[in-house]
């Protein structure tokens, strides 16, 4: 078996290569993602087997259970499935272009700047603007404190360990701000800001749904595009330049796309945390570095893990409906922990 998969398009302008495992894991997700509708739609205070869901889902049912399956839970798997997604591909971009296993869009502040915008726009245009503006709104402030994080970074180039403790630093103000925004808003603006920041996808609708899944094909299509730039990236600037890799714009570029899916998947979401970090670790492990692969695999990943923390988060604590980013910080956070002492050396 080739170790390695090229697939080019017929005019050449795009070579993406791949590690021959990674098409094998990223089979493997894909069939993960379709478990996952046939039987986490199922499982809930109401049992539905798998054959009943399938037969609802091609609707060759009875019609007994399509408001609990093609209202309540299939909106919500997908919506889970693909803000995963959207959190683990901005993961693995953001590790690439930024060289350091700490970055992801929640630790250097990208997540907070999402959700800054996100509360303002509940808080002060909730009633007045429609609420299909949200991703707008939560993309610009993730664009915005992006490039707030990596213009304070900036000292004759960008350092790791810079631009993690700056980003932590404005993440942590962009968190007061929500807070104190909460703090003064009226009680049942607070609930609804409050509700979003834990990260859940309860009560997701088909409009969530629209909104989030075609942002991550055409964020993880983009991507896959960058992807032998960000494997240049990954030598280092001067040697990425020498390849003929423009370094600068397509950093830039790169950025866009990560903050777009992160932006997005937050204003759908609210604020689920260490996605983006724990998702491309694993995704390094089965498939290696090379960033074509690695970056579907971070995605299917991610996507399952929000999957499995909100099944988990409203089956195991019924009648509870427990906020999935619960369960993701209660991962993610020793899961940062370790990787700061596993890096201390070289930070």
């Amino acid at each position: 078996m080739k170790r390695y998969t090229h697939i080019r398009s017929r005019t050449g302008s795009m070579d993406l290569q791949f590690e021959t495992i990674s098409l094998i894991w990223i089979l493997l997700g894909l069939l993960a993602f379709v478990m996952a509708i046939a039987m986490g739609t199922g499982w809930g205070d109401t049992y539905i087997s798998p054959n009943a869901v399938l037969s609802t889902l091609f609707g060759t049912g009875s019609g007994e259970h399509d408001f609990i399956l093609l209202t309540l839970r299939l909106p919500r798997v997908l919506t889970a499935l693909f803000v995963g997604a959207a959190l683990g591909v901005a993961g693995a971009i953001l590790q690439g272009i930024i060289r350091n296993p700490l970055a992801s869009p929640d630790i250097i502040g990208i997540t907070g700047g999402a959700s800054v915008a996100a509360v303002s726009f509940i808080t002060f245009a909730g009633g007045v603007v429609s609420i299909k503006l949200l991703p707008v709104a939560s993309i610009a402030g993730a664009l915005l404190i992006s490039l707030l994080v990596y213009g304070l970074s900036w000292k004759k180039g960008v350092t790791p360990i810079r631009l993690v403790l700056i980003g932590i630093g404005l993440s942590a103000a962009a968190k007061a701000a929500t807070t104190l925004m909460i703090v003064m808003s009226p009680a049942i603006s607070a609930g609804k800001a409050y509700l979003w920041l834990t990260g859940s996808v309860y009560g997701a609708s088909w409009q969530n749904v629209y909104t989030i899944v075609p942002v991550v094909v055409l964020g993880t299509l983009l991507a896959l595009a960058f992807s032998r730039s960000l494997n240049a990236q990954e030598l280092g600037d001067d040697i990425a330049s020498s390849l003929g890799v423009k370094v600068q714009r397509h950093r830039f570029l790169l950025i866009l796309i990560s903050v777009v899916l992160a932006g997005t998947a937050v204003s759908v979401a609210g604020a689920i945390g260490f996605i983006g970090l724990i998702a491309p670790h694993i995704a390094r492990r089965l498939v290696g570095r090379l960033y074509g692969g690695m970056m579907l695999v971070s995605g299917l990943i991610g996507g399952l893990l929000v999957f499995m923390a909100d099944l988990i988060a409203r089956t195991l604590f019924y009648p509870l409906d427990i906020p999935a980013g619960i369960f993701t910080a209660g991962i993610g956070a020793p899961f940062f922990i370790y990787l700061l002492f596993r890096n201390r050396n070289q930070i």
